[in-house]
């Protein structure tokens, strides 16, 4: 292999990413690995399959086009604005991508490629990839907005459908290599003609474009073309390792199960019971909608109103999708405002100000925030309520954590756990449980670079995960994370659990508990990291000053309580799978009404949505799971009691009493009723497994 060879970027290239003169100063320090060793890939190593470069007999065309009536009349409507406000729209602009890149381009040749496929989809379809540091990028042509309107609406569904529009066949067969059918790392296909895409009926008199109708805009699968990220030059070695493969050649299959898992945020969602089925998170997510699945229906919610200017005369609709794409950045749009001028950016102090807004409305609803005292312990519960791991996405610098202060009677605190020092940026990582994914460098990756051994944040040589204790999503079973890609590593959740519970001894003297949960978007040790590694151009020590400019990423406040340590206070009772569909179309469900506590009156539990007149048996264990039973899943484990046998009402409902006495008191229980169905194929329906602590 090659020595690495670091050459600074050309004042050419620095005035495409204008940075403030206060920025243009000294390169970040030497890399302390001045041993290490670039590995040698050629540009064909980075091939995925889709439309390639070139392809398009329209190339995709600036946001700017789209402004004048997609944008200016309503915020709360208007898809403009909220796209040029979201890290979609200032994808090519973002100084932690480009900090990234610096460094995937210094580990290994030419692997910017992997980035800018995603980051500048407009400029890698026009051939302008290359170099692959982003120096041949094209403001003038939009390249810097990112994840544009019209290369979004553009994009074809690459499994065929009778539904899709007429050309995509056609579209497909020409393609040199046959499109994924489980996208992944940017793999898309774009309609190569100006044919704009969308999930409405525009109807036959629209003329101001071209459109398609097109279901595949409302479709998940559409969000796995850049949310679910796999490293090509990494393959899966019979010893169960992840090494580096072939140089100089394409991936041999492209498919993201032969590829080292980067992200799996797609793939997190397939896994969850927001794939299966349409649920009501009581207005969390999903704006106007009350019931909510897709990736689309969270992270682009449902208003009334129009998607372009009324003068226009638009049908007004009661689901138009909002364009803010809330997800879980806190500063970097601030610090791109600070970079580049409004005029270019389409940003202004309000827009920013409302996105970030957005942001921190979806972290916030993002989680269940629970704490009691079980067995003299402060118990502290995070339950996650999205589709997905709770943080998931790129992993680097990501984190979440419990701050928990214990007060004395006087209000002072006698001892705090999972401190941040908002000064220095700094966290008590050891007092408390910090939920994040770290990867690493084995043995003979770290022979083959010069890079030691263990965590590493280099994303293109990491290839192993040395923890990942994020939250899993509700749905979740150990067997398929690992079939995705996505295992838990360095914690234990049990097949079903969708929350992290954290036991924190009581100090002497404490009265009260204040718990907090947080979230931070760039960690310190991850900009520090930017800064040092880079010995290749400033964009690593840039990153650095703004982090440091803008707050040092200051953590968001996902979620507070503050508890009487003298309480007698239950933990929610979580329901685990969905229920079985039943042979009428209804999902059935179990839930528990009244207190989790010894001694509770009045405690049932209540099944809905069964057979109506059948019989019906609930089952009781001291365990859970999540397996496969007769076309549902049995969530009740070890420890199995039948606690009653009844007939389902007209409307296939009942109500169970049920009595926690002091032999239950710390107890974990999980219920699940199964009843009679004659129409069903297995004669047999079941609800969903209902997990119940109880608490003394």
């Amino acid at each position: 292999m090659a020595q690495l060879h670091f050459a600074k970027r050309s004042a050419a290239a620095l005035l495409v990413i204008p940075i403030a003169s206060m920025l243009a100063g000294a390169f970040a320090a030497p890399s302390s690995q001045g041993t290490q060793i670039q590995v040698p890939a050629t540009i064909d190593d980075f091939f995925v399959p889709g439309s390639q470069p070139n392809d398009l007999n329209t190339p995709i065309f600036e946001s700017t086009n789209c402004a004048a009536c997609h944008g200016f009349y309503d915020e709360e409507q208007a898809p403009y604005e909220q796209w040029a406000a979201s890290m979609m729209g200032q994808a090519g602009r973002d100084p932690i991508f480009y900090a990234t890149l610096a460094i995937a381009n210094q580990d290994v040749d030419f692997g910017g490629e992997a980035c800018l496929r995603c980051h500048a989809p407009g400029a890698w379809l026009d051939g302008r990839s290359q170099p692959t540091d982003g120096s041949a990028l094209d403001p003038s042509l939009g390249d810097l907005d990112g994840v544009t309107c019209h290369f979004c609406h553009r994009m074809v569904d690459p499994i065929g459908d009778i539904e899709n529009p007429a050309e995509d066949p056609s579209i497909l067969a020409s393609l040199a290599v046959p499109a994924l059918e489980a996208p992944h790392s940017g793999s898309f296909v774009i309609d190569p003609d100006d044919n704009r895409r969308g999930p409405f009926d525009l109807a036959a008199n629209f003329f101001y474009h071209e459109w398609r109708n097109s279901p595949f805009h409302q479709e998940s699968l559409m969000c796995a073309t850049c949310h679910d990220v796999s490293n090509p030059l990494l393959e899966l070695q019979t010893d169960g390792t992840w090494q580096l493969g072939q140089l100089g050649a394409a991936h041999p299959t492209g498919e993201k199960g032969d590829q080292f898992p980067v992200e799996r945020t797609f793939s997190e969602w397939a896994m969850s019971v927001y794939a299966q089925a349409e649920i009501d998170t009581g207005g969390r997510f999903g704006g106007d909608k009350p019931e909510v699945s897709s990736c689309q229906d969270c992270h682009m919610p449902d208003v009334a109103g129009t998607g372009a200017n009324p003068a226009f005369g638009p049908i007004v609709r009661p689901d138009v999708p909002q364009h803010g794409f809330a997800g879980a950045n806190s500063w970097v749009l601030r610090a791109i405002r600070s970079q580049y001028p409004d005029n270019e950016t389409g940003l202004t102090a309000q827009l920013v100000d409302d996105a970030i807004a957005r942001n921190v409305a979806m972290l916030q609803a993002a989680a269940d925030l629970e704490a009691a005292v079980i067995g003299g312990q402060l118990r502290v519960r995070v339950t996650n309520m999205m589709g997905h791991k709770l943080p998931t996405g790129y992993g680097e610098g990501r984190r979440m954590w419990v701050e928990v202060n214990f007060l004395d009677a006087g209000g002072n605190i006698v001892e705090t756990r999972g401190g941040y020092d908002a000064l220095n940026a700094d966290l008590d990582t050891a007092s408390t449980t910090v939920y994040e994914i770290d990867h690493g460098i084995d043995a003979q990756m770290a022979a083959a670079t010069g890079l030691p051994e263990g965590k590493s944040l280099h994303f293109l040589l990491n290839n192993t995960t040395e923890k990942d204790n994020r939250i899993p999503a509700r749905g979740f079973s150990n067997g398929a994370y690992e079939a995705i890609g996505a295992a838990v590593v360095g914690a234990l959740y049990e097949d079903a659990q969708y929350w992290s519970e954290t036991n924190f001894n009581l100090p002497a003297g404490a009265v009260t508990a204040d718990v907090k949960l947080f979230h931070q978007t760039s960690s310190k040790e991850y900009m520090e990291f930017l800064q040092a590694e880079n010995v290749t151009d400033t964009r690593g020590q840039e990153a650095y000053q703004l982090w440091d400019m803008f707050g040092k990423s200051a953590p968001v406040e996902m979620g507070a309580l503050s508890l009487d340590l003298s309480d007698n206070v239950g933990l929610k009772p979580r329901p685990l799978d969905l229920g079985k569909e039943t042979s009428a179309g209804v999902r059935p469900d179990l839930s528990l009404v009244g207190d989790t506590l010894v001694g509770a009156a009045g405690t049932s539990l209540e099944i809905t949505g069964g057979t109506p007149n059948a019989l019906v048996v609930v089952f009781r264990s001291n365990s859970q799971g999540s397996r496969d039973y007769q076309g549902g899943k049995l969530n009740i484990g070890r420890g199995l009691q039948r606690i009653a046998t009844l007939t389902l009402d007209a409307n296939g409902a009942a109500s169970v009493p049920v009595a926690f006495t002091a032999a239950d008191a710390d107890q974990r229980y999980v219920y699940q009723a199964l009843f009679r169905d004659a129409m069903d194929p297995t004669g047999l329906g079941l609800t969903g497994g209902l997990r119940v602590d109880i608490t003394q």
